[in-house]
């Protein structure tokens, strides 16, 4: 018989309901104030920024005389250091946006909503919030006694310095999404002239009031009713997912430590009903009544628990880092031998590759060519047969370029009409109408290939070629 069925001779099982019938999860009624406990989730979880520092920075990078990513909406570029994607390449961005939904999936079958809990644009800003709450207004206790308390001056002056630090925080974030559309630098110069674009003072005004609501006032409401993720990772996650978990075979059942009882002469299970779990959850959920939807696996209640422990004389690690196989005595099978593992690698290894060779096959010049139906040929004079084609250069660098046209596949070939070469404008479409006329003695077949070749050179003297071929289409043989 297990140690929770034995001691003190009642069922942890039971013992759980009767707590789950006076627990229940905020749905907002009153604010979450989340203690924090040092210790190594919380370190990792101050790193976890790291992730977000190229959203700030990145703007600020040069690449010669322009920004070297810069999303150029108005004329439909998007730069990305020497690469320039139009929306004729814009299937990339479909590949790239799966490939992270894969890579979110396959992160939530191995190790949980580690998103959620780690980097998520939500969780860090309202750890930063908090944060600056807690500096300004103290611990938990504190604040809560501060909200209760009648208005004074000095409730006025930190409330007021608070929300002014938010507001910071909210325009910098704003500020940071908008530069990444247009030049950063002017992007400063213009707010501080007042020159803004009315598109701009949209953008940032609902980047601030979106992050001031959401990480200020929402937190974990956000998590728990506007987020999708946490309804749908439930369906990622399984038995063999590694996530913090209770331990409720050492944990249960669970009561205070008396005075003078130790780890050795302890009649309870390890779990002391300090509560310190639910004290520094950011969403406010007991880890002890299992995975919940509010549960974003932060692990901070690892911390802590494993603090507790050291405290009282018990070993770690009662929550842990855990599948729910391996806490049941099971053993979890190896990474590599779970199927829905190989099939969420397999998508995101494939988009992966499409990127990668997308922006390998990426041309700087292309040229389309469309071939006159009406009428499909005409027969001149001399005997030759002549096809009108419309020819249409596109331009995917950042300079202008004079574009050469010749054409081959034909004996006797003759193109009029490129005596002039195509100014090609950079990052648009240049069109040009053209013909090609044959000798009728020299074809051979009633339509035949015929290959058009473009060259043009930027202003660093780079040369850039591209072919097309088509069609010349002549009369019955």
């Amino acid at each position: 018989m297990s140690k929770v069925e034995t001691k003190q001779g009642h069922s942890a099982v039971d013992e759980l309901y009767a707590e789950a019938v006076h627990w229940h999860v905020n749905t907002g009624e009153e604010t979450i104030h989340a203690k924090r406990i040092p210790g190594t989730w919380r370190n990792v979880k101050w790193w976890s920024f790291v992730v977000w520092l190229p959203f700030f920075l990145g703007p600020y990078l040069r690449l010669g005389d322009r920004q070297a990513v810069l999303f150029d909406i108005p004329s439909r570029k998007f730069h990305i250091f020497n690469i320039t994607v139009l929306p004729q390449d814009i299937w990339m961005l479909a590949l790239v946006l799966l490939f992270f939904a894969i890579l979110l999936a396959l992160v939530t079958a191995t190790a949980g909503r580690v998103w959620c809990g780690f980097f998520c644009f939500q969780t860090l800003w309202t750890d930063v919030y908090t944060w600056i709450e807690e500096r300004l207004e103290g611990s938990p206790q504190k604040r809560r006694k501060l909200e209760q308390a009648p208005w004074s001056l000095d409730k006025i002056s930190r409330k007021t310095i608070k929300h002014f630090l938010w507001l910071i925080v909210a325009a910098i974030t704003g500020i940071s999404f908008a530069a990444w559309f247009v030049d950063a630098y002017q992007l400063w110069i213009d707010i501080f002239t007042l020159q803004l674009s009315e598109t701009a003072v949209i953008t940032i005004g609902l980047f601030i009031a979106g992050t001031y609501v959401l990480a200020g006032f929402l937190r974990e409401q956000t998590c728990f009713w506007l987020c999708p993720y946490a309804r749908i990772q439930g369906v990622m996650v399984d038995s063999t997912t590694v996530v913090p978990t209770y331990d409720f075979h050492r944990g249960e059942p669970r009561g205070r430590m008396k005075k003078g009882e130790t780890g050795d002469n302890r009649a309870l299970g390890d779990c002391v009903s300090c509560n310190q779990c639910i004290a520094v959850c950011p969403t406010g959920v007991d880890i002890r009544h299992g995975q919940q939807e509010g549960c974003i696996m932060c692990a901070l209640c690892i911390d802590a628990c494993d603090t507790v422990m050291d405290k009282v004389g018990l070993p770690r690690g009662l929550i842990r880092y855990e599948s729910l196989d391996a806490l049941n005595g099971k053993q979890n099978p190896p990474i590599l031998k779970r199927p829905r593992v190989w099939v969420y690698s397999a998508i995101a290894i494939a988009s992966l590759i499409g990127v990668v060779f997308g922006l390998n096959t990426l041309d700087a010049v292309e040229l389309k060519v469309l071939h006159s139906r009406q009428p499909l040929f005409v027969l001149k004079s001399d005997g030759s047969i002549r096809n009108r084609y419309t020819l249409k250069v596109l331009n995917k660098t950042t300079s202008d370029m004079q574009i050469k046209v010749t054409a081959t596949g034909q004996d006797g070939l003759v193109l009029n009409g490129v005596e002039k070469p195509i100014a090609a404008t950079a990052g648009s479409v240049s069109a040009r109408t053209v013909f090609a006329s044959v000798p009728r003695k020299n074809l051979k077949v009633e339509s035949g290939p015929i290959l058009f070749h473009i060259e043009g050179k930027d202003g660093d003297g780079t040369v850039y070629t591209y072919t097309r071929e088509s069609v010349f289409i002549g009369p019955k043989r």
